[in-house]
């Protein structure tokens, strides 16, 4: 089972994802009982704050079951293991002031234990004309004027 959290938003406008395989964790039992518990189908929408961060949490199987015989043998709650088997996947966003409770515990386990993707800036910051990306004697009068030319997007 692989679980996914991007952070986007933040006072820099970045994105940034962590992601583990549970199945090739030490504790995976306990990972699948904490992705089981969580409130899934509770999170109502929150409008966004400035400068606060929104999470996108995510897991989706691997092929196969929820976990393995073994794995869940080991499960204090068995049965809620099994929870998992369907359905296959599941997402849910949440803005930071929801980050709580067996949401934060997720997130602060996939960042530890994750890989991490390098950030990366909004696509709506990256400059898209040829001229400022090809030019560099593009003076900051230039970009002033790309940037007030309607369509265009000059990162700062």
């Amino acid at each position: 089972m692989l679980v996914i959290v991007t952070r986007s938003g933040g006072f820099a406008g970045l994105r940034r994802t962590w992601s583990v395989l549970v199945d090739e964790q030490p504790d995976a039992a306990d990972w699948l009982v904490l992705l089981a518990e969580l409130p899934w189908d509770e999170v109502r929408p929150e409008p966004p704050q400035p400068d606060r961060f929104v999470y996108v949490i995510r897991y989706e199987r691997q092929g196969g079951a929820a976990g393995t015989p073994d794995t869940a043998q080991e499960s204090p709650r068995p049965s809620t293991v099994h929870q998992l088997a369907d359905p296959p996947e599941r997402e849910a966003t949440l803005a930071e002031q929801q980050l709580q409770g067996p949401w934060r515990e997720l997130v602060d386990r996939v960042r530890t234990a994750g890989s991490s993707a390098p950030p990366h800036p909004r696509t709506d910051d990256v400059a898209d004309t040829a001229a400022e990306a090809d030019d560099p004697d593009a003076t900051a009068t230039d970009a002033d004027t790309a940037a007030k030319a309607p369509g265009s997007h000059v990162a700062r």
